[in-house]
C-alpha cells in the first residue's frame, strides 16, 4: 500500500471532502506498516473496497413551518460497510451537515464499532436541517418527512441509526413513531429510544463515561487517576454531560464547558446544582453556556473561545471536530496537561496530535474512548432483540468492560519500542484488522 498514491487518487475521486480525506489518512498511515505485511490484504484490495461507501444516499426532505411555509433540506444516509454486522451509526441535524462530514464520520465508525468487540457495522446519516429555534411541531414534521424516505432503507438486521449532534429523544421519538407507522412493527431499529419504548438506561450518558472510563486506563498506565486532577471538558451536549458527570465521580474537579458562543471557567468545579442547571441550559435549545456566567458566583465567561487556554491536568475535547488545533495543544503542554482524551469525533487537529505526540502527552482518538455510545446503543439493540431490559448497574458494567477491552487492544498494538502508547496507531489497527478479516472470510462481495 503506498498511502500518496492511494490518497492523490481518492482527493481526486472525491474533491472538497477535506473532513473525509483528513479522516481516510489518519488510518492509512497507522496501518500501513502491518497492511503491507499481509499481502492477502492487498491482493483482496481491502483498503480500495474501504475507503469506498457500500451505498450513500441523498434525498429531500420537504416540511411545513409553524406559518404554513415550505422549506426543503437535504437529507443523507451513508452506509460504509457491514462486513461484521448491521450498518449502525447516528443521525445529524445541523446546518454543516454534508457529505464530507458524514463520509468522515461513517468511514470512522466502521472502526470504532469494530472495537467494541459487538456486530455492528459502520454508517452515518443525517441533514443541513437546524432544529434551533424550531418549535416541537416543526421538528416533528421534519423528522416525519424524513423518516418517510429513511424507512426504505433501514431494519433492525440491516441499518440502526442512532442519534447525533441535533438529534436526541424528542427526535428519536418523531422519528421512531413514523418509522413504526409506516412499517407496522415494532423492532429496535432505533437506539437512543425513551425507557418507555425499547430504550436502555445509561446510553444518554454512555459517551461521555465511556470518554471517562477510557482515560481512568490511560492515566493508570503512569500511575494516575482522576483523583484531585482538573479537568477541562468543552462542549455541553450528552457527551459533555456525562464526562463531567462521571469524573467528578472519580474525584476530578470539572473546570470549564463550552459551547458556540463560548466557555465558562469554573475554577472550583462543577457541582450537582451546576450540573442540574447546564440540563436546565440544554433544554432551552438556545445553545449558549454564558447565563451559567450569571446564575453562579466566581463563575467566568469567556466569549468566542475555546477552553484549551485553562490550565488542567486532564483535557476532554467533546464539542465537534476540529475544535483543538496546534496552537491549543502547545497551551496545553504549557499548562502542564498530561492527558487529552477525544470524546467528540476527530476533534483534535493533525498537527494538534503530533504535538501531543512528540511530548509523550497521553491521547486517545475518538474512535477509541467515545466508543462508549456505540457500544451502549449496542447493548441496547442486544435487549431489544431479546426483550428485555437491564438494570443501570449492569448496563454500567457491560460499558466499563467494553472501554477497558477497547484500551487493552490499543495498548496491544500501539506500544512503542521506548513504551509510550500510541492509541492512534493502536486502536485503528487493532479496529482495521477484525474488518479486514472479515471482509477476507466473506470474499468478494
Amino acid at each position: 500500500m503506498n498511502v500518496d498514491m492511494l490518497m492523490n487518487d481518492l482527493i481526486k475521486k472525491t474533491q472538497g471532502e477535506a473532513e473525509y480525506h483528513q479522516a481516510v489518512r489518519e488510518v492509512l498511515e497507522s496501518i500501513e506498516e502491518i497492511y503491507n505485511e499481509n499481502p492477502q490484504f492487498e491482493s483482496a484490495k481491502i483498503i480500495e473496497r474501504l475507503i469506498e461507501p457500500d451505498r450513500t444516499m441523498m434525498f429531500k426532505v420537504p416540511w411545513e413551518d409553524d406559518e404554513g411555509n415550505i422549506h426543503v433540506n437535504r437529507g443523507y444516509r451513508i452506509q460504509f460497510n457491514n462486513a461484521i454486522g448491521p450498518y449502525k451509526g447516528g443521525l445529524r441535524f445541523h446546518p454543516s451537515v454534508n457529505l464530507s462530514i458524514l463520509k468522515f464520520l461513517g468511514f470512522e465508525q466502521i472502526f470504532k464499532n469494530s472495537l467494541t468487540s459487538l456486530p455492528m457495522g459502520g454508517a452515518k446519516g443525517g441533514s443541513d436541517f437546524d432544529p434551533k429555534g424550531k418549535s416541537n411541531r416543526e421538528i416533528m414534521r421534519f423528522c416525519q418527512s424524513f423518516m418517510l424516505e429513511l424507512w426504505r432503507i433501514i431494519g433492525p438486521d440491516t441499518d440502526v441509526p442512532a442519534g447525533d449532534i441535533g438529534v436526541g429523544g424528542r427526535e428519536i421519538g418523531y422519528l421512531y413513531g413514523m418509522y413504526r407507522k409506516l412499517a407496522r412493527e415494532n423492532t429496535g431499529v432505533l437506539t437512543g429510544k425513551g425507557l418507555n419504548w425499547g430504550g436502555s438506561l445509561v446510553r444518554p450518558e454512555a459517551t461521555g463515561y465511556g470518554v471517562v472510563y477510557f482515560a481512568k486506563e490511560m492515566l493508570a498506565t503512569i500511575g494516575q487517576s482522576f483523583e484531585g486532577k482538573k479537568v477541562a471538558i468543552s462542549g455541553f451536549g450528552n457527551v459533555a454531560w456525562g464526562a463531567a458527570i462521571k469524573a467528578t465521580e472519580l474525584g476530578g474537579k470539572v473546570i470549564t464547558l463550552s459551547g458556540p458562543d463560548g466557555y465558562v471557567h469554573i475554577p472550583g468545579g462543577l457541582d450537582t446544582e451546576k450540573i442540574n442547571y447546564m440540563l436546565e441550559l440544554r433544554a432551552t435549545n438556545e445553545d449558549i453556556v454564558k447565563p451559567m456566567a450569571y446564575e453562579f458566583e466566581g463563575v467566568e465567561f469567556v466569549q468566542g473561545k475555546h477552553p484549551w487556554e485553562v490550565a488542567c491536568d486532564i483535557a476532554l475535547p467533546c464539542a465537534t471536530q476540529n475544535e483543538l488545533n496546534k496552537e491549543d495543544a502547545l497551551s496545553l503542554i504549557k499548562n502542564g496537561c498530561i492527558c487529552v482524551t477525544e470524546g467528540a469525533n476527530m476533534p483534535c487537529t493533525p498537527e494538534a496530535i503530533e504535538a501531543l505526540h512528540s511530548k509523550k502527552i497521553l491521547f486517545s482518538p475518538g474512535k477509541a474512548s467515545n466508543a462508549g455510545g456505540v457500544a451502549t446503543s449496542g447493548l441496547e439493540m442486544a435487549q431489544n432483540s431479546m426483550k428485555i431490559n437491564w438494570s443501570r448497574s449492569e448496563v454500567d458494567d457491560r460499558l466499563h468492560h467494553i472501554m477497558t477491552n477497547i484500551h487493552e487492544s490499543c495498548v496491544k498494538y500501539g506500544t512503542r519500542p521506548d513504551g509510550y502508547v500510541d492509541y492512534v496507531k493502536g486502536a485503528n489497527i487493532a479496529g482495521f484488522l477484525k474488518v479486514a478479516h472479515s471482509m477476507m472470510d466473506q470474499g468478494l462481495y
